[in-house]
């Protein structure tokens, strides 16, 4: 049989009807889409309407830039009572809450995670306690809550203060009067010095060699591109980005990232082969973050999955430097540009440690005017600037005003610490709003979240900023740089788009 047989020239009919049916069926399709974004449109349109808001594009919703959106935010927070719905294109918009009332009824049920957006870390985190819900984020905040026991955290001080001097010796050999310093990189490197020590018993030291930079640089990205890709309409696809630079990037940091945590768990499990570190291990009443997952048992008596390890690691990994760097080093900020609030804090600590000049557990609970001030600054720069919930069945505020099941709740945090209605004027450093005797809303000042999905390290993180506060207070004088004001950017983990520039003034 001849080739022509089978040209398309001898079936026109045929190709013709192909086509119209595959017209009508797209032509269905983008009915279907249309429709359906109409219908979700109005069912949101309703739900939001006890709730006023700026004016919206219909499609592109509220155009705001990224650096613009925390002025917006705290506009929007005077404007609009308790909440407002902030969209973010047609059929995509979140209820923003910064009221402490309607904070203590979000906090105190079991919502899961907005899926929208929370899914985006599954790649790099996995689903560790920050992306479980239900059941089994229970079962491993019981599991891992051992790991926060005070008997555990006395003996991280002294690990803590370490890393914290070998950062500070670092930085009297880098200090010039000229030149101000950008302190998140190295206050980053000390943090993940620390936690790779106190919670997963790693041996060396990341700050004095060049191991750990990669998993730091791949971090940041993953932490910059997460937010690019919520804000775009078009990235939402997991298909579609994959196939983008960005998506291409991140999977390139989502792999640097694996292998650092990897070779964690790969290097403690050679350890825990060794008779000697498996009696040191049997001497403790308490065992460490990694031990606790190695040994642990699941209900059904396995061990955990590499993939659910893995995941835990990444998560505590991540949330365990990274939001701590950011209090550490906005604090500083705070205290360079309030230098009465800073000596007084120094001479707290100088009083307190007389010549005896090492930080103890004993002396964390006796840091009264630091913690005072820390506090004030996790008010103004909360770590996590904000969280998400979708809701799980309707909910009814103290005010009367309600939502249906379904919607998804951003708790602004930043929102919260600077609602002028709670907190007098917000803009204002004044740590005697954390006097001993001050009262306050029990949900009016939240950096480490509320309810049972607190964060489950917020002790950890508190010692540390006391111990990296102090030490840096007795080594150096900080001062501004003008010309390098940081702006905030609200990631993950708030940051500053320009870095957090100080002048470093060795004390004698």
């Amino acid at each position: 049989m001849s080739v022509s047989a089978f040209s398309p020239t001898r079936f026109p009919g045929s190709i013709s009807g192909l086509l119209q049916v595959v017209s009508l069926l797209s032509l269905l399709l983008l009915l279907f889409k249309a429709a359906h974004f109409y219908l979700c449109r109005q069912w949101l349109l309703k739900a939001f309407q006890q709730f006023p808001c700026a004016p919206s594009h219909w499609l592109l919703g509220h155009k705001i830039l990224p650096e613009d959106e925390l002025q917006q935010t705290l506009k929007w927070v005077k404007e609009f009572p308790s909440a407002y719905p902030r969209w973010f294109w047609g059929s995509e918009a979140h209820l923003i809450i910064y009221d402490p009332d309607y904070m203590k009824v979000i906090l105190g049920r079991s919502d899961p995670k907005v899926i929208s957006f929370y899914r985006f870390l599954a790649p790099w985190i996995g689903y560790g306690l920050l992306l479980l819900n239900g059941p089994t984020w229970f079962q491993h905040r019981r599991m891992l809550t051992p790991t926060f026991h005070y008997d555990i955290l006395k003996p991280y001080v002294k690990i803590m203060a370490n890393s914290v001097r070998v950062m500070l010796d670092k930085w009297e050999k880098l200090i010039s009067q000229d030149a101000s310093m950008e302190i998140f990189q190295p206050v980053s490197l000390m943090t993940l010095d620390s936690i790779m020590k106190c919670a997963f018993s790693y041996q060396g030291s990341v700050q004095l060699d060049r191991k750990s930079r990669p998993y730091l640089q791949a971090i940041e990205e993953m932490n910059n591109m997460f937010f690019s890709r919520v804000r775009n309409m078009f990235h939402q696809n997991d298909t579609i980005y994959s196939l983008s630079s960005n998506g291409q990037r991140c999977k390139r940091a989502t792999q640097i990232a694996h292998h650092h945590t990897d070779q964690i768990i790969k290097q403690r499990k050679a350890q825990l082969k060794d008779d000697k570190e498996l009696e040191n291990i049997r001497k403790k009443r308490h065992l460490d973050f990694l031990d606790i997952l190695l040994f642990a048992k699941t209900e059904n008596g396995s061990s955990l999955s590499d993939e659910d390890l893995r995941a835990e690691v990444d998560t505590f990994m991540f949330e365990g430097h990274d939001t701590t760097a950011s209090g550490i080093c906005w604090t500083l900020y705070a205290l360079a540009t309030h230098p009465s609030h800073q000596q007084r804090c120094r001479e707290e600590v100088q009083n307190l440690l007389g010549d005896k000049g090492s930080i103890t557990w004993e002396h964390l609970d006796q840091m009264s005017y630091i913690t005072m001030c820390i506090k004030e600054a996790l008010r103004l720069y909360p770590p996590v600037p904000f969280v998400g919930r979708e809701l799980s069945k309707p909910v009814t505020f103290p005010d009367g005003k309600s939502l249906p099941k379904g919607i998804n709740v951003i708790l602004s945090f930043h929102g919260l610490h600077h609602n002028p209605k709670v907190w007098p004027n917000p803009e204002i450093f004044d740590p005697s709003r954390f006097a001993p005797d001050s009262s306050r809303h029990s949900h009016s000042f939240l950096p480490f979240s509320g309810g049972p999905r607190n964060c489950i390290g917020k002790q950890f993180a508190m010692n540390e900023l006391k111990v990296a506060v102090a030490q840096t207070l007795l080594r150096f004088e900080l001062l501004p740089d003008p010309t390098r004001v940081p702006i905030p950017i609200p990631q993950l983990v708030f940051k500053s788009k320009n870095g957090i520039h100080v002048y470093l003034r060795k004390l004698h």
